[in-house]
């Protein structure tokens, strides 16, 4: 049982951020020599028109202090992890809220999928991970119901990334041409005292007092770690204040410059951004990846089902044709006959030199196994059944194209983490929250 409760702790980490659900009030009655006591769970936070009960909150921290504990990070006292836990939980609320106000709708098949993931992480049959997350006492239903609300929350935030303008190449060339696009990138943790836009004075001056008095805490010694878990008003503030790699050129340019030249487990000075209050924590430095990269020519025959043909005699026919090919016919005719690749099967299946990922998923798992010459066993996507045929492997430099991706991408990160973040900030100020803790 061991076991089970290691891989239990894995899935629990991987959804650190999921909105966790009402335990509803139940009263508990006990009888003592003739006596009752009833206890009734308490409202911790009105939420606009929802609640979070203290049973919610219980339930939070714990998971949080287990992964606090598995980090081997020292733990805040209790009334600062309420107070920590407790934003979260109605920021989550609202995003909850908005996103069912939006009419964004997850099906029991979305949970599904997601479910299978999460059991393939963890390296578990759906099985097995239903039966380890029973065995530490939490139930399945639940389970899912917070799978279903992190899919909802998600394709909410996607929505408003979506929503934005499109990348311009003007942007890009600018973003290529200027000093802040460079090879290197950066291991990040932060500490963010936020600043509501329509702040007063009195306002600005406390929260700057504020990061002030936690910098100072940092050059007495206290572990960045337990800082930010204690003070930060980031969302990742209960991971440690984790940022992950990021790429100097994809940061604001505040942190860009703050960070220069700064060598792994240095710390900025507190720095002032549009949302408040930021202090950074370099953990490592590494310079960007290789701009070789590998790509395929190939032949391609797909046999799609459809109201004639149901998905088995698709099977049945690919597999007819793989052995046809086996003895000897040629293979570009095969597809020019029979493919229902409309993009290649007028050129005998040709799929000239193409990158990684470009033609999807499943494809680019099978070329990656195969030998130059060598065919591939049937595979199966969405649309229907493939057959492939690698012709050849070639190391090509692709710099000027990937790193006009890689600017692209970066400006897309940072506008849609500003467009985010801005979100996150009015929703918060816009909505009725009471807090009772």
């Amino acid at each position: 049982m061991k076991q089970a409760k290691t891989q239990t702790l894995t899935v629990l980490a991987l959804l650190a951020l999921l909105v966790p659900l009402p335990a509803f009030a139940q009263d508990a009655t006990e009888n003592q020599g003739g006596s009752k006591s009833e206890t009734i769970d308490r409202i911790v936070a009105l939420v606009e028109e929802d609640v979070i009960l203290q049973s919610e909150l219980d339930e939070a921290i714990e998971t949080i202090e287990q992964q606090v504990r598995a980090r081997g990070e020292n733990l805040p006292p209790r009334s600062v992890m309420e107070e920590q836990v407790l934003e979260r939980l109605i920021v989550q609320r609202l995003q909850l809220q908005r996103a069912e106000q939006g009419g964004i709708r997850v099906s029991d098949a979305d949970v599904d999928n997601a479910l299978n993931r999460v059991a393939q992480q963890n390296r578990l049959s759906l099985t097995e991970l239903r039966d380890a997350l029973e065995s530490d006492g939490i139930d399945f239903s639940e389970f899912r119901r917070e799978i279903r609300n992190e899919i909802m929350v998600s394709r909410m935030q996607q929505r408003i990334v979506e929503s934005m303008d499109e990348i311009s190449e003007t942007e890009v060339d600018i973003m290529l041409a200027s000093e802040r696009f460079s090879g290197q990138e950066y291991l990040l943790s932060q500490i963010v005292i936020t600043v509501p836009e329509s702040a007063s004075p009195a306002e600005v001056r406390q929260a700057e007092s504020r990061i002030a008095q936690i910098y100072d805490q940092l050059d007495e010694g206290m572990a960045f770690s337990a800082a930010a878990i204690s003070y930060s008003q980031a969302p990742d503030a209960l991971e440690g204040g984790d940022v992950g790699w990021r790429s100097a050129s994809a940061l604001p340019r505040v942190f860009a410059e703050a960070i220069e030249g700064t060598q792994p487990g240095q710390v900025t000075e507190p720095l002032r951004t549009p949302a408040g209050f930021v202090i950074l924590k370099i953990r490592d430095v590494r310079e960007a990846g290789a701009m070789m990269v590998e790509e395929y020519r190939a032949r391609h025959l797909l046999i799609s089902p459809s109201e004639l043909l149901t998905p088995e005699q698709a099977r049945e026919e690919i597999q007819d044709l793989r052995q046809r090919v086996e003895q000897g016919e040629d293979f570009a005719k095969l597809a020019r006959e029979y493919s229902d690749d409309s993009s290649t099967a007028n050129i005998g299946g040709m799929m000239e030199w193409f990158p990684p990922g470009s033609e999807g998923r499943h494809i680019q798992q099978v070329v990656e196994t195969l030998e130059p010459g060598e065919l591939s066993e049937p595979f199966q996507s969405a649309q229907g059944w493939h057959l492939i045929k690698l012709l050849d492997v070639r190391q090509t430099d692709r710099g000027e194209d990937i790193r006009r991706a890689q600017a692209r991408e970066m400006l897309r990160e940072q506008k849609s983490q500003e467009e985010l973040d801005r979100f996150m900030r009015e929703m918060r100020n816009e909505s009725f929250v009471e807090i009772r803790l």
